[in-house]
């Protein structure tokens, strides 16, 4: 994946709206562990359950001092009827430019029935209280996925 950063990288400074339009920065988080998962769209069904298992296991990830936030192209109008409409608790934050995601370097081409075209790569990325990344789950499989983030913050903290 081209230029997606990697464990030992720094995680880079951002600011975005959450679901009821006020800028949230990845360094209102700093001290604490922190799970940046980036997905490509609201209510569908891949993105909703992995949004629907991180919200579940949002007690552990709070008990080990780790954020868990979600972060996609979708507008946070669009965030807040997906949180609404599946009772998520997980901070959702809205990258409608992509400025965030080509930072991380999940904006990427893919391919689905011989169509190319650029979306989202869903990727997470664990960061330490320092703020370096320290896991990288890349074209992630949701199923099991906020479990395998919570051990890795679990063992890592």
């Amino acid at each position: 994946m081209p230029n997606m950063l990697k464990i030992g990288d720094n995680a880079p400074a951002f600011t975005l709206n959450n679901a009821q339009s006020k800028p949230v920065n990845l360094s209102d988080f700093a001290g604490q562990w922190a799970v940046l998962y980036f997905y490509p769209k609201d209510n569908t069904s891949g993105c909703t359950k992995e949004a629907l298992e991180f919200s579940a296991l949002l007690p552990k990830f709070k008990k080990q001092k780790a954020v868990v936030i979600g972060i996609s192209p979708d507008s946070s109008a669009s965030h807040a009827k997906f949180i609404e409409k599946h009772g998520l608790t997980v901070e959702l934050l809205s990258d409608p430019d992509k400025q965030v995601c080509n930072l991380y370097g999940v904006w990427q081409e893919k391919q689905m029935a011989g169509r190319h075209y650029m979306g989202v790569v869903r990727t997470t990325f664990l960061m330490d209280p320092a703020g370096t990344i320290i896991r990288v789950w890349k074209k992630v499989r949701v199923k099991g996925q906020a479990d395998e983030v919570l051990r890795a913050c679990c063992n890592a903290a």
